[in-house]
């Protein structure tokens, strides 16, 4: 471990969601690697600006593919990334495997010519679906077994049943990593204001006998129906006064009448809002840009339409998506209270994401909110790796004279 933080790279970085996260958890980057240009535009401004932890990393512009992985072997204790997820995307071609965006392959690479002792990679949800669940399990046990290769030209179809072997044996005695069974997590479920499911896929080097386990959920829907319709705490912390809240949705009204007889220490917290995130910014109209806050403008353009209709402002926001033509408007967009709707700002996307108000990002409107929509909430990037470096200090402190 180095003095400022457990040694790590950062693959695939995008805008820096999860190097952020990871970053704030207790990984120090060394290195960023990221070939969209406006992604690595927005990583050099945040370095340039001196913000907290990237002004370490080194940013490489360029493929993953390109980059020689080897010269960190023995250095870097944790592998972190996001292998570009569009052929795994709903709202992607779902070519999986065959996607000559599938960087998996190099995921692996990484893991194979670094042997880190852990490595942590996210992607969709729809990366769990059936029509690719064996090709996921295939993505697990090259992980697991990164030293245990194709032969020769074998497809992945062939190489798979030799794997599996090889999990369901107990005769590998070669250097091999443990990972939990990945499941998609919810990210309103850890405080993000935003409907945003990710699977996190967390390995841990056999030999250093470490236990990880994902963390417990800290957020929840009947949380915030509690403040909403049961205490009213939520209203009232917002200054919405009793005739101005809307009605109880009548499909709810069951279950919030069980939460009634609850008390509110006994649910977790309350998810966060839509109101919550952007209220406190400044009010800007269609067409102005924020004078005091960095990327915070409104753009004209959105209307609402069937299957449309943006996200709400007293609920986590709808998953932000980068969308391929432009901005993807139903989840790009918010309802107000007076019924319109318009676009987040950029400055709004971000806090749906949980980017601190100082990281500042570079491009075009479409470029950014590409950026934004591709990135993972920077909190539970930090909560899940928080997670995993402090299993790793733990570990150390039990056996501190051990060596990588």
């Amino acid at each position: 471990m180095a003095d400022n933080g457990v040694t790590s790279i950062e693959l695939f970085a995008g805008a820096g969601g999860l190097a952020l996260g990871a970053a704030r958890a207790g990984l120090a980057h060394v290195a960023a690697i990221e070939r969209d240009a406006g992604a690595c535009d927005t990583l050099r401004r945040n370095k340039q600006d001196g913000v907290k932890f990237v002004r370490d990393w080194e940013i490489v512009e360029g493929s993953v593919e390109d980059y020689d992985l080897a010269q960190h072997a023995g250095k870097v204790a944790v592998v972190c990334g996001g292998p570009p997820c569009q052929p795994f995307s709903l709202g992607g071609n779902h070519a999986g495997h065959e996607d000559e965006r599938n960087l998996f392959p190099e995921a692996i690479r990484a893991v194979r010519e670094i042997m880190p002792k852990a490595f942590v990679f996210e992607n969709v949800k729809g990366l769990l679906r059936g029509s690719f669940l064996k090709y996921y399990n295939y993505i697990l046990h090259r992980l697991r077994f990164p030293l245990v290769g194709p032969r020769g030209d074998e497809e992945w179809l062939d190489h798979l049943p030799r794997l599996e072997r090889l999990y369901t044996g107990d005769t590998y005695d070669d250097l091999h990593y443990k990972i939990l069974s990945p499941s998609a997590l919810d990210s309103a479920d850890y405080g993000v204001p935003q409907r945003r499911e990710r699977v996190l896929i967390v390995g841990v080097r056999s030999d250093l006998g470490m236990e990880f386990s994902y963390p417990p959920s800290t957020h929840s829907e009947d949380g915030l129906l509690y403040d909403q319709w049961v205490s009213g705490e939520y209203w009232d912390r917002h200054g919405i006064a009793k005739s101005l809240r809307p009605r109880m949705p009548s499909r709810l009204k069951r279950r919030i009448e069980k939460l009634r007889v609850l008390d509110r220490k006994m649910l977790p917290r309350a998810w966060r809002t839509v109101r919550d995130a952007i209220s406190s910014l400044p009010r800007i109209a269609i067409g102005q840009t924020s004078r005091t806050i960095d990327n915070h403008f409104l753009n004209p353009g959105a209307r609402a339409y069937a299957g449309h209709t943006g996200s709400v402002l007293d609920w986590p926001a709808k998953t932000l998506k980068a969308g391929d033509h432009g901005v993807p408007g139903g989840e790009n967009m918010v309802r107000l209270d007076d019924s319109s709707v318009r676009y987040f700002s950029v400055r709004e996307c971000a806090r749906l994401q949980t980017f601190p108000d100082d990281w500042v990002f570079e491009g075009t409107w479409t470029g950014t909110m590409r950026q934004l929509g591709n990135a993972v909430p920077v909190e539970l990037a930090e909560i899940v790796v928080g997670r995993l470096v402090e299993a790793m200090r733990v570990k150390a402190a039990c056996n501190p004279t051990r060596k990588r």
